[in-house]
């Protein structure tokens, strides 16, 4: 019994001590992002093995992603940095129900979401990313006029682009919708 205890004693102080040192190993293989090259970002990634536990730093060069709605071209267009990664035609809103112009952050996102209003009672709407207020960008099963203002404000695109888009963009994504 005494050496049943003693030897799960041990085994935890040596999880204990593997679990510290990765702590320590993660602090100073930390080093935060050099002024004035906001694009740099450093991560530090654990593997578990059973038996092993080995840290590595992964040094990468993230751009900011961000959306632009161009409501005068019916055009989204996804970026990183400066990079093009997908462009799209949309339909924004009618002329009596327009998509608010203006500097926004995706704020919530859903894969299928209701959608009420005056008018209009959809449901599942696929994709759904909320930008500024009761506005989103998602897919639109229900129409194929796309490059026509024809929504009551949202962004709609193609339900594939849709996806394709929702799986990209994160929380806190910059979205920006001119004329």
């Amino acid at each position: 019994m005494q050496s049943w205890i003693r030897s799960g004693r041990i085994r935890s102080s040596g999880t204990f001590c593997t679990g510290v040192a990765l702590m320590v190993a993660t602090l100073f293989s930390w080093s935060s992002p050099l002024a004035g090259t906001p694009n740099f970002t450093t991560a530090t990634a654990a593997s578990v093995d059973e038996n092993n536990i080995t840290a590595s730093n992964i040094r990468q060069i993230s751009q900011p992603r961000w959306i632009e709605i161009d409501l005068s071209e019916q055009r989204l267009r996804a970026w990183e940095g400066k990079r093009l990664v997908y462009s799209y035609r949309i339909s924004g809103g009618k002329r009596s129900t327009p998509t608010p112009i203006g500097r926004f952050r995706i704020n919530s996102k859903y894969r299928t979401h209701r959608m009420r209003g005056r008018g209009y009672n959809i449901p599942d709407v696929p994709y759904t990313m909320y930008f500024y207020r009761g506005y989103a960008i998602h897919g639109a099963y229900w129409h194929n006029r796309f490059g026509t203002p024809v929504s009551h404000g949202c962004v709609n695109l193609p339900v594939k682009q849709a996806r394709n888009l929702y799986n990209w963009a994160r929380n806190g994504t910059l979205v920006v919708v001119r004329k």
